[in-house]
């Protein structure tokens, strides 16, 4: 099961012209597709995006096991305008949310429950490339990094691989891997795409 793992691997399909993205999710260990995930916006503001900052765009991310049809864990971002915020939806089910901070050295932002509560954060190095997840204890979670594919794909694309880790504490846990791969997808819907 998707939710079960203790690694994933995010890989963005490359595109020179899209509206839209997608993502192999694959097993750290063999490279094998276990699903897939696809952004998914509003068919207005995928047309929105050639004349608007897509940023500033709602959009939603839903990532499907296999070859469902049904989403599995979907990521939903609504208009942005100072701070992005993005809810985690699981099943039918809110599970929690991303909210971007304001003022921080690197991209970074709070994980907040269901209810509102902060849990966690998730904070990137200054570059934007690696990122540290820990809940509102201390305790670290799990990371983000961005895999290096060579100089002439980093050029000439604006495709990302990221490997996302879940520590020990958090394996098993199928909310808390589902936060944790949409934290993954939330990094470069938020803070690495480009116009």
């Amino acid at each position: 099961m998707l939710l079960e793992r203790k690694t994933y691997v995010v890989k963005e399909h490359v595109a020179f012209a899209k509206l839209t993205a997608t993502y192999d999710l694959l097993d750290a260990e063999s490279g094998a597709p276990i699903g897939i995930a696809k952004e998914e916006p509003p068919g207005w503001a995928k047309w929105m995006r050639l004349v608007a900052n897509k940023h500033m765009l709602p959009t939603a991310v839903n990532v499907y096991e296999g070859a469902s049809t049904t989403p599995l864990v979907s990521i939903q971002r609504g208009f942005t305008f100072l701070r992005a915020r993005v809810s985690v939806v699981m099943g039918d089910r809110t599970i929690g949310h991303f909210e971007a901070k304001l003022m921080s050295i690197g991209p970074s932002f709070r994980i907040l429950d269901a209810q509102d509560v902060e849990i966690g954060s998730v904070k990137g190095d200054w570059k934007g490339w690696n990122f540290q997840i820990t809940s509102s204890t201390g305790e670290v979670l799990g990371s983000i990094t961005k895999k290096w594919d060579g100089l002439g794909k980093a050029l000439f694309t604006s495709a990302d691989t990221y490997v996302i880790a879940l520590s020990d504490g958090a394996a098993g846990r199928p909310d808390v891997a589902a936060l944790l791969l949409a934290a993954g997808l939330a990094v470069d819907t938020v803070y690495r795409e480009k116009k």
